[in-house]
This record gives structure tokens, C-alpha cells and sequence, in this order.
């Protein structure tokens, strides 16, 4: 059946069987899985040729020049990192090393799509997306790799998961869409009729919706910062604005709008 929303849009978490600190275990045997099929698919020899008086190997593969790994610059994930973190920290909405109980008691009474970031007790990843739902707050891991953050998701989904290179840049683009999704007046067509196993997906499905930032109570924005956000909410051409270069300098400094 065909969905009338978009995926890159909405974001579905289906209650599965093992908590969320098993993720992790349940993503590793699936990998697992993945390369026992990739290494199936051996790769033929070219065609050899003999000349006289020289026997022909057994096999002879050329060297697997494009397969070599790609080594990375350490510095450039060290920038990266230092980037996001510094953009996080002037949001107003990073937490920090808050446990998940802890964050559960900030959300447990809010709105739903009240959210906030906070650092990951898992490590393999830096922060945690942390949000109240239809059915009571729930996390999010953020994934990095190769200088990109998304969402944590399985292996088959990923591809189809975006990447951001910060993790304000991912969390206001699922806070656009769902801004956009609410404003949208015109009506889904009507769906078709789900098999009872679609219904019983649907009916344990938590609907992920990002809408509002919850910040700090220690860090109260400052004026500073709510001007630079109504003007990033007005123009992203700052530099076309007949400002002083040090105000300029400040705006770019955090060219969000949450």
C-alpha cells in the first residue's frame, strides 16, 4: 500500500519487544547478516593471459584498487563535533548529562512534541533526542559518522534517513516539517482498508512529533538571542542586512531559529 506522507516528514517508533538499550546488540546481529551476504557475492577473475613458456596461476584477481578504505582526517570529525556541541550550547535546549529518568520528569507534564537534547549514556553516541509523545516521553539516539548526524535507525531504514552536519541543523528540519505538516489545510485522501496485522502496527506506532524546544531553567535566552532568532525566522541572507560586522559576526554565530 501506498502512504500519502512522506517518510523524511514523520517519523515512526514501533514499541518492539527489547528495550532501547538493546538496540544496539539488535543492530550489530543484523549487520552481522549483511556481511554474510555481501561476502557472498565473490567478485569473477579477468581473463589471464598465458604466454609460452610461463604456467597460469590458479586464480589471479586484480588488486581491489577502488575497494581500499578511505582514510579520514581526524581533525575534520574533531571540528565537526566541536561545531555542533558550540551550537548546542547557545540553543538553550541541550541539557546536557541528564540521565533518561531525568528527562522523562522534565517531559513526563509538557505538551506533546516538547523535546530536548541531551548527551547519550550509551557510548557509541554523543546525544540522545529526548520527547514527549502521544504515549509519554521517549529517546532517540543520534547517530554521527563521517561527518553526519541522523537519526538512529536499522540498517534497512538508514538509507533512507537524512543527514545533517550538526544536530540543531536535524532537529529544526523535523521541526519544519512537522510545522508545515500542521499548516497544511489541504486533507489526506481517504487511506485504504489496513490488513488487521497493519492495524495491530499502527496501534502500537508512536507518532514522533518535534514542535517546541524545552529549555533550561538555569539558562534563560537572552535578549541577544531571541532578536537573533526573530531575524534568522525573517532572512537567511545576513549578510545582505545593513549591519555593524561585529552584530553580523554574532548572527552567524548561531544561524538557527529554534
Amino acid at each position: 500500500m501506498r502512504f500519502s506522507w512522506s517518510w523524511s516528514d514523520m517519523i515512526l517508533c514501533v514499541q518492539g519487544p527489547h528495550p532501547l538499550l538493546a538496540e544496539e546488540k539488535i543492530r550489530r546481529q543484523s549487520l552481522r547478516g549483511i556481511a554474510v551476504d555481501l561476502s557472498e557475492q565473490i567478485m569473477q577473475p579477468h581473463s589471464v593471459t598465458v604466454f609460452q613458456g610461463e604456467s597460469a596461476p590458479a586464480f589471479m584477481a586484480p588488486a581491489p584498487e577502488n575497494n581500499l578504505p578511505q582514510m579520514r582526517d581526524p581533525e575534520e570529525d574533531l571540528l565537526c563535533i566541536a561545531k555542533t556541541f558550540s551550537y548546542l550550547r547557545e540553543s538553550g535546549w541541550y541539557w546536557g548529562s541528564i540521565t533518561a529518568s531525568e528527562a522523562k520528569q522534565h517531559l513526563q507534564k509538557m505538551p506533546e512534541g516538547t523535546f530536548l537534547v541531551r548527551d547519550s549514556t550509551h557510548p557509541s553516541y554523543l546525544f540522545t533526542l529526548s520527547v514527549k509523545t502521544n504515549r509519554g516521553p521517549t529517546n532517540v539516539r543520534i547517530e554521527y559518522a563521517d561527518s553526519k548526524f541522523r537519526l538512529d535507525s536499522n540498517c534497512l531504514s538508514k538509507p533512507r534517513i537524512l543527514a545533517f552536519p550538526d544536530v540543531v541543523s536535524l532537529i529544526q528540519h523535523y521541526v519544519m516539517s512537522c510545522t508545515v505538516e500542521n499548516k497544511n489545510e489541504a486533507p489526506y485522501p481517504p487511506p485504504s482498508p489496513l490488513s488487521p496485522v497493519q492495524k495491530e502496527m499502527v496501534a502500537a506506532a508512536v507518532h514522533l512529533k518535534l514542535i517546541r524546544p524545552l529549555s533550561r531553567k538555569d539558562s534563560v535566552p537572552s535578549l541577544q538571542h531571541l532578536c537573533r532568532l526573530q531575524i534568522n525566522k525573517s532572512t537567511v541572507e545576513v549578510d545582505q542586512l545593513p549591519l555593524p560586522r561585529r552584530m553580523g559576526y554574532y548572527l552567524k554565530q548561531y544561524p538557527f531559529q529554534l
